[in-house]
């Protein structure tokens, strides 16, 4: 649709272009069209008669190829919605996703069952969604919060200081938590957990950065090293959270007793009913 047409026209052009590449086309097309109007999604809904045309129609049919093209709707639009709030992003960083909101949740559950509690560690935080979360819906948690790489630090970076808690999160490049010494209280890690062998055969792998998906042979391979380090750097009554694939269950709960032998251990399931969250509490 070259010529400039209504909220509703466009919407339904690009609906019906967005249904060969995604699930959800009529969210996408809304999603698109309301950031490249500078406007809301509600605002696109209640005004399909309103005219598209100048700049806005002009940056929407250049992101609307783009995801027809095949790149990842929250890398077109920059940002991505986590736990309420929104997170930018770059094509280095992973997308936030819907499940890693039970990570948070567990953490946040056991930080207002202990007070006295509030020194967090974000292990391979990637764009901060969860280290930042934290430290905002928590006023005195102090968090620090690690990353390979520099593009993803810098996307949380900016992330913490658009959410007002940059003050209260640390950022260290470092190989999981490697030259933290802690003990910390929490740790949460949302790691490379996607097997090496079927990577390839995965779609994500060719929309998202290779790096923050490979979990090595049997996707357990930082999963194993971060579950070896807990000794070091989990406190004794804290809580460790870690976000497992499916099928990993058992493997990490053997990995965790053996690391610690007498900690609590648990797996969380996510909506669709799949162990999803390995929970570690180290008792004395």
């Amino acid at each position: 649709m070259d010529a400039p047409g209504t909220v509703g026209e466009v919407l339904q052009h690009a609906r019906q272009a967005l249904g060969a590449v995604s699930q959800t086309p009529g969210l996408d097309a809304q999603l698109l069209l309301a950031d490249c109007l500078r406007t809301t999604r509600s605002w696109i809904l209640a005004h399909p008669e309103a005219l598209v045309n100048g700049d806005g129609g002009r940056a929407f049919q250049e992101a609307l190829q783009r995801c027809l093209s095949g790149e990842a709707l929250p890398h077109v639009l920059g940002w991505w919605e986590f736990y309420g709030r929104r997170f930018q992003l770059s094509r280095q960083v992973l997308i936030p996703r819907p499940e890693t909101e039970l990570l948070v949740e567990e953490g946040l559950a056991y930080l207002r069952a202990n007070p006295s509690r509030r020194l967090a560690l974000d292990v391979g935080t990637g764009s901060g969604c969860i280290g930042v979360t934290l430290a905002a819906e928590t006023a005195d948690l102090r968090v620090f919060a690690t990353d390979r790489g520099t593009a993803p630090l810098r996307a949380a970076r900016g992330n913490a200081a658009r959410h007002g808690v940059a003050a209260r999160v640390t950022f260290v490049q470092a190989d999981l938590a490697a030259p933290l010494a802690g003990p910390f209280d929490l740790i949460a890690a949302n790691l490379p957990y996607v097997p090496e062998e079927t990577l390839d055969e995965l779609d994500v792998a060719r929309r998202e950065p290779r790096l923050a998906l490979d979990g090595g042979p049997g996707g357990l391979g930082l999963l194993r090293r971060m579950i070896d380090s807990l000794p070091h750097v989990l406190a004794v009554g804290g809580r460790a959270l870690l976000e497992i694939g499916a099928g990993q269950g058992s493997a990490v709960v053997g990995l965790a007793h053996a690391a610690l032998p007498t900690a609590q251990v648990n797996l969380r399931s996510d909506l669709a009913g799949f162990d999803r969250l390995l929970v570690v509490e180290r008792r004395p």
